[in-house]
């Protein structure tokens, strides 16, 4: 038993080594964070939203507070009984002087609705410059200006945005995930991108008018659950990079139940997982308390607790530093007395991820498909 425990225990200790390498990966993003910008120049900013859940209001307000003359928002619902109509009814008429559309029109348009929601916006943005957020995202000053600031520089075709989780729930539930994002996926995220992978996250796509039309418009992506993914292939194929705007946004994690995390997150899961199978069966091994709990129910005693504690001081020390290497004081806490239960649902998640390719997203029914094959460069 002391040799399997020490076995595990040595892959926990591969594990805290990933981890360290995505506290490196953070800290150099974060060194090319800060610096002056400039104002952002006319773009339209699209957020599909579908149901009105805590900290919507200030995550919309969050891109509002930073436009002026010249730029719009478009806000759509598919449900004309939505309740998020109220909220962006509130906001404009606390900024009246912001030129922002509310767009309810029901029409489907395949099967991810975020993306019909989208086409049916589209039509009334009235700028070049495209920028598709999620609702939940609440943005730091300079967003947009950071966003601009990417796409005008020779050969890049999609901005894209990491972020780091913001709870915006009551509970631990609420906690639990937004340190998924903060401390597990946007460290690989960015430990990938340093390795050279252009991997587009679909909390924020900005592009130009011209490159998505030319890669085929919204409905290219209509049939797809993993649509920030699809995006970032088919503008790649056009020979134009996917670059990472140097800004941080939070993104609201509101779940109060576990179970409607889990569904949350399995999403997450079996998208990655159809997109990247053998690549992210490789993620068991990022979670090295998983391992530490492993070797000591192989062998109990001071020994493998001892690394046990030494493990979770470590995982905590990193999570916090690469967090504020992100995002500064604006960082969330770390939740460090649930980083072992966050380590053992997101190892059950990966597992799990391989049964099934059924997800549940907004109430419906989506199957985690590979997404779409690279065009043709021209």
């Amino acid at each position: 038993m002391a040799a399997i425990a020490l076995s595990l225990a040595a892959i926990g200790g591969v594990g805290l080594a990933l981890n360290a390498a995505g506290l490196a990966s953070a800290w150099h993003f974060g060194t090319q964070l800060g610096g002056e910008f400039g104002p952002a120049p006319p773009m339209t900013v699209l957020r599909p939203l579908c149901g009105a859940e805590p900290g919507l209001e200030a995550a919309l307000a969050s891109t509002l507070c930073q436009m002026g003359p010249g730029q719009q928002a478009i806000f759509g619902v598919q449900n004309p009984a939505d309740p998020a109509i109220a909220v962006v009814r509130r906001l404009q008429a606390r900024l009246p002087a912001l030129d922002i559309t509310l767009v309810i029109d029901a029409t489907p348009h395949g099967g991810n609705r975020k993306i019909g929601n989208l086409i049916n916006m589209l039509p009334h943005a009235k700028h070049e410059l495209l920028v598709f957020c999620d609702s939940d995202l609440h943005v730091p000053a300079g967003y947009l200006a950071r966003l601009a600031e990417v796409l005008a520089e020779p050969g890049v075709g999609l901005a894209t945005t990491v972020c780091l989780g913001l709870p915006t729930g009551p509970g631990w539930v609420a906690r639990l995930g937004a340190t998924g994002i903060s401390h597990g996926f946007t460290p690989a995220a960015l430990m990938a991108r340093w390795l050279g992978r252009q991997d587009c996250l679909g909390t924020t796509m900005a592009l130009r008018r011209q490159t998505l039309a030319a890669v085929g418009g919204l409905t290219m992506l209509r049939d797809h659950l993993a649509d920030d993914n699809v995006l970032g292939q088919l503008v790649q194929g056009l020979g134009l990079k996917v670059a990472l705007a140097r800004t941080v946004p939070l993104t609201g994690v509101a779940e109060a139940r576990l179970a409607d995390l889990w569904r949350h997150e399995m999403r997450w899961a079996r998208t990655i997982r159809a997109l990247e199978p053998f690549a992210y069966a490789g993620t068991f091994v990022l979670y090295p308390l998983v391992w530490a709990m492993l070797a000591v129910a192989a062998a109990p005693g001071w020994r493998s607790a001892g690394f046990f504690l030494l493990a979770w001081g470590l995982r905590a020390m990193m999570a916090g530093m690469g967090a504020r290497c992100l995002a500064g004081q604006r960082a969330p806490a770390v939740p460090v007395l649930l980083l072992p239960i966050r380590d053992v649902v997101s190892f059950i998640e990966v597992g799990w991820a391989f049964v099934g390719s059924r997800v549940v997203w907004r109430g419906r029914v989506m199957t985690a498909d590979a997404g779409a094959p690279v065009i043709a460069r021209l």
